[in-house]
This record gives C-alpha cells, structure tokens and sequence, in this order.
C-alpha cells in the first residue's frame, strides 16, 4: 500500500454536505459522480494532498444506505492507493483478511476498487485503490 488515497463519509443529503465541506476547506468540490453498480453519488474534496469522499445513497438497499440506518452519517471507509490491485488482494486473504471482492471492480474517481471486511481489520472498512490507466 502506498497511501491514503482518500477517507470517505456516508452522508445523508450531499448537497448540504458539499456546503459544509466546501465551508470547512476554503474551496468547492472538484468533482461530483454516481456509481450505479453501489447505489451511490460521490462527491470529492481537496485538502491539500489528502481527498475527502462524500458518499450518498441514491437507493435504500446500497451499503451506503444500510451503513447510516445502523450507525449514522460519519467515516464510512479508508482508501489505500496501490500499484497492482490483484497482488495486493492475493496478499491479503494470504494474510487472513477477509476479502469482500474476489475480483476489483470499478469505482469512483477513476479506480478499480476492492474492500476488506470491517471484522478483519479492528472495525475499519477499508477500500484498496488502483487508478485505471
């Protein structure tokens, strides 16, 4: 893993929360983007080297709805970059972390995208991402 790619937060309504992150960094979104396949509307945020994923639910059933129902809007996930997604998921389940997506699939901002279970990892989802080149 090379670094944090990104913190994604599960809110509620993404047009309030553009505005209070927008607020709180001084400066607008850069990009705002649906992903079918989750159920779900990003929206991304600059700080500095670090990036802030929003993430609303655009259907009751997505993770992203389920995951505010149980715990409230808050830190959803936190994303690693990495070179090469399909060795790092390989070495991974080698290490016994359990491994939500077998193969990567296409997410946000231009990656291909895999999750870690939150039981494998102290509590914290954790995404890995690879840019698509």
């Amino acid at each position: 893993m090379n670094k944090i790619e990104h913190i994604g937060i599960a809110v509620k309504d993404l047009e309030k929360s553009n505005k209070v992150f927008a607020s709180l960094f001084g400066e607008e979104h850069y990009k705002v983007e649906e992903v079918l396949s989750e159920g779900v509307k990003t929206s991304f945020f600059k700080n500095g080297p670090n990036k802030i994923e929003l993430l609303e639910a655009t259907n009751p059933e997505s993770p992203i709805a389920k995951f505010i129902a149980k715990k409230g809007e808050g830190i959803h996930h936190i994303a690693f970059a990495v070179d090469d997604i399909l060795s790092e998921i390989k070495r991974l389940k080698e290490e016994g972390f359990i491994v939500l997506n077998e193969e990567p699939k296409k997410g946000a901002d231009n990656k291909l995208v895999a999750f870690l279970h939150p039981k494998s990892t102290n509590g914290v989802l954790i995404e890995l991402c690879q840019e698509i080149k």
